[in-house]
């Protein structure tokens, strides 16, 4: 299917694109008008963008259904201060509730059940529940159109960051992402929760590159069995490993003979790779692959 965005609706296009570009982390942003009365609202559209200086982005979207602004990006044009907090499984549906269009005035803290802390830099209240609290000053606003639907590109610096000691690693040093069951916000009323269960590593070839996908042999390369992941997993290594000449042993000892054809030992050998690649095991992975890759010349 293809979509020519401009010939859909503003809805059309929101509903397919929030479906499409997700997870998105949640800004729940607290912020005051120039009376000091308070606004508490969810924002999907955000992220970070800069460690010097500290930035993130967010953007509180003019209604498709009137054109009209919200209360958060009215009083950030006011005052220029505001609280973000991150958003974890025990208080999403409290967040959602303060995304309800209350009207000017109403105080979203009491109307969605939370506690308000006073800030140490910026005048807006911060979130008692949220494990993280950043306080920020508001540096630039962009609007991106004047029609339903035009985002409005608020830039914020971080003045400081609030983190519960109770989602910190064992030494302190940093969060402890096992810690901290944030949300993400999906297309129309889907959420996904960041768990123990769905966590995973991607190891980063940071001082060392990865010898990428055009130095793996060949029937690696072009494996029916491991996909584009298990590949690249291979790949990210700086240089094929040195054998392993007990693992070897092992491993023909175990029948690696046995297979009836060559392309079943192949099948065979491919699938125990993947599934130690999938164990988080790729250094054995290798040497499977690598055992297989000596044997087939014999």
């Amino acid at each position: 299917m293809l979509l020519q965005l401009p010939e859909l609706t503003v809805a059309m296009r929101q509903q397919w694109l929030q479906h499409a570009i997700a997870p998105r982390p949640i800004a729940l942003v607290s912020s005051v008008n120039k009376k000091g009365e308070p606004n508490l609202a969810p924002f999907s559209f955000f992220n970070m963008v800069s460690t010097e200086p500290p930035l993130v982005v967010f953007s509180p979207a003019r209604r498709v259904r009137d054109n009209s602004t919200k209360h958060t990006l009215d009083n950030l044009m006011e005052t220029r201060e505001a609280v973000i907090h991150v958003v974890t499984y025990d208080m999403v549906q409290q967040a959602s509730l303060a995304s309800c269009e209350y009207p000017a005035g109403a105080d979203e803290f009491i109307k969605a059940g939370f506690t308000k802390e006073p800030a140490t830099m910026v005048a807006p209240a911060m979130v008692k529940e949220s494990p993280v609290k950043l306080e920020c000053k508001i540096i630039q606003v962009q609007a991106l159109g004047d029609t339903g639907g035009a985002g409005n590109l608020v830039v914020a610096e971080l003045l400081c960051m609030h983190v519960n000691d109770e989602i910190l690693n064992a030494e302190r040093t940093c969060i402890d992402q096992q810690k901290i069951a944030l949300v993400a916000r999906l297309g129309g009323d889907w959420y996904c929760r960041v768990d123990r269960s769905n966590l995973f590593k991607v190891p980063k070839p940071n001082t060392k590159l990865g010898m990428g996908f055009d130095a793996l042999p060949e029937n690696i390369r072009n494996s029916d069995i491991l996909t584009g992941n298990h590949l690249a997993q291979l790949a990210n290594f700086e240089a094929i490993p040195t054998r392993d000449n007990d693992y070897a042993h092992a491993m023909l000892n175990q029948g690696l003979q046995a297979a009836e054809t060559k392309e079943q030992q192949k099948t065979r050998v491919h699938t125990e790779a993947m599934r130690l690649i999938d164990d988080g095991r790729t250094e054995e992975a290798w040497q499977v692959l690598m055992i297989y890759q000596e044997y087939m010349r014999l």
